[in-house]
């Protein structure tokens, strides 16, 4: 039985893969803001900074996520997703009552506060998907973060193309969808998702690559089938079933890759009558085993007696402390709000600035830049990977490229060319992505694995921050200014001049963000090129 654990270990770690895309696929709930903000902003009466102020608290619950880095290295994975999904069903349940006007408007700091709660139940599934999957796949840490990552963007487009297609795009229906889904979701995770052993062979790491770019085509296949609903839209109610039903099963696709494996390590398997011949012999091993043993306790107490030293080098384990007193973490700290920054701004205003140029109807806007978010982290991922494996390439230079990008479509916005707004939610959609795909994994290469869930949530402090800075500040009190009174008593602006200082002040600011991601990859370049040797030498074993 013994030669058959790798095979069952092997079923598990991808079984656990599958649970955690579906976690990961309904758990973008903090991009879909814009679905329902103005339901909020109408029935509770609010102006432009105080509904960017209720963005800004739902993304402010991510900033607690470091007690789910704290929690990560002391609990199971299945707490952390417990904890979260029921906090997201009591934060967006609350809202769903609100918005379906089941119960009366709550005052505006407890609106605040659950808005806060299902923000931070986001952070307690990411945390507990990224930090085991990441160890999971450490030898494979790009494309794995891009395809985790890649499903998250597109949840607004999953929950949105759901909501049009059974509910008629209902504000109060789709908040419902956001407090089930995730928990739903959660459960099989709970039962799968653990850590498992490394990989012991190049062989192995092949394979893992093998599988790990089949998931790339099964969710580039629902991408595509999400972006054909944007602009094929809802034919008829049996339409809208047949949709959702196939939607369904092409997220329940990669089962696949867990239920080929097992079928194959089934058939390959060897005889009882081989495995009884081969266990008959256990003595030699053992004493193998036990003469190491003995030889290593000297240098294990000489290892003990040595100094520690006092700061590890770029690339071994770091706890935060030791994190925060490096430069490169400042560095990839600052690139990573210059990235997330403006596009929190964009995503969280998406609805009013539909609004200001005269759309009535901005759910296409945030599908695109869901979709488009999903390409740029499952492109930018595997790409970086491979060209780490073979050039030793330096990650950042990826954000830096899409910074660049970023610079050009949010000048294209400011200056109003013809369709700007599609335009725009395609680039800052996919620069968005390519920006979570590459600093997260390039924390872990800088700064190691042991301490990852708590790094990994510090650097997501970024979000908050860009979201108060960016969306709750710079876009609310520059849109108020522009913005005239109603018979109402609304605010409202109306065409491209109510973001276009914004949107040069997001330029400019992206610009420094390449800028900063170039010192990194410079900083950085021998890191990568010893990865690559390491790498590639474990290929050829």
């Amino acid at each position: 039985m013994g030669l058959q654990r790798p095979s069952r270990i092997t079923t598990l770690k991808w079984l656990g893969f599958v649970t955690a895309v579906w976690v990961q696929a309904f758990a973008g709930s903090n991009y879909a803001f814009s679905n329902y903000s103005d339901a909020l902003k109408t029935l509770m009466n609010l102006t432009q900074v105080q509904l960017n102020s209720l963005s800004v608290a739902k993304d402010v619950g991510l900033a607690f996520g470091f007690l789910s880095g704290v929690a990560s290295d002391r609990f199971p994975a299945w707490a952390l997703l417990l904890t979260g999904s029921v906090e997201g069903l009591i934060g967006y349940g609350v809202q769903w009552l609100v918005v379906s006007e089941t119960i009366s408007p709550l005052p505006y700091w407890s609106t605040c506060v659950f808005l806060c709660m299902a923000g931070n139940s986001a952070a307690w599934l990411n945390t507990a998907i990224l930090v085991t999957c990441v160890r999971n796949f450490k030898r494979n840490k790009g494309p794995t973060v891009g395809i985790l990552r890649g499903y998250v963007g597109l949840t607004t487009a999953i929950l949105t193309d759901l909501c049009k297609a059974l509910f008629s795009d209902s504000s109060a229906d789709f908040l419902l969808m956001l407090s089930i889904t995730p928990f739903a979701a959660c459960l099989p995770a709970m039962i799968f998702l653990r850590e498992m052993p490394p990989l012991a062979t190049g062989l192995e790491d092949q394979q893992e690559y093998k599988y790990l770019n089949i998931f790339n085509v099964f969710a580039t296949v629902l991408a595509v089938y999400l972006l054909s609903y944007v602009f094929v839209g809802s034919q008829s109610r049996a339409f809208g079933v047949v949709f959702s039903v196939v939607l369904l099963v092409l997220l329940v696709l990669p089962l696949i890759i867990p239920a080929y494996i097992a079928i194959k390590s089934w058939i390959e398997s060897p005889n009882p009558s081989d495995v009884k011949e081969q266990s008959l012999d256990p003595v030699l091993p053992d004493t193998q085993t036990k003469s190491e043993v003995v030889k290593s306790e000297p240098m294990a107490e000489a290892a003990a007696a040595a100094p520690k030293k006092q700061q590890p080098i770029l690339g071994e384990d770091h706890t935060i402390i030791q994190a925060i007193k490096t430069l490169d973490f400042w560095v990839l700290f600052a690139s990573f709000l210059c990235g997330i920054g403006p596009g929190m701004m964009v995503m969280n205003n998406m609805g009013q600035m539909g609004s200001a140029l005269g759309f009535s109807n901005i759910s296409i806007f945030e599908s695109l830049f869901s979709i488009m978010g999903f390409f740029g982290r499952i492109i930018s991922g595997t790409t970086s990977e491979y060209c780490i494996k073979k050039a030793g390439t330096p990650r950042p230079l990826f954000n830096a490229a899409s910074q660049i990008l970023l610079t050009v479509g949010f000048i294209m916005m400011a200056i109003d060319v013809p369709g700007c707004l599609y335009i725009g939610s395609i680039l800052v959609g996919t620069c968005y992505g390519v920006c979570f795909a590459i600093t997260l994994p390039t924390a872990s290469e800088l700064f190691g694995l042991k301490y990852y869930g708590l790094i990994y949530n510090v650097m997501m402090l970024n979000v908050s921050i860009g979201s108060l800075l960016f969306s709750g500040l710079l876009a609310g009190y520059l849109y108020d200014a522009q913005a005239t009174a109603t018979s109402s008593g609304r605010n409202e602006c109306y065409g491209a001049r109510c973001y276009r200082l914004c949107f040069f002040i997001l330029a400019c600011i992206c610009l420094v963000g390449s800028i900063l991601d170039i010192l990194l990859a410079v900083r950085t370049n021998n890191l990568y090129r010893k990865n690559s040797l390491i790498k590639r030498s474990k290929s050829c074993r």
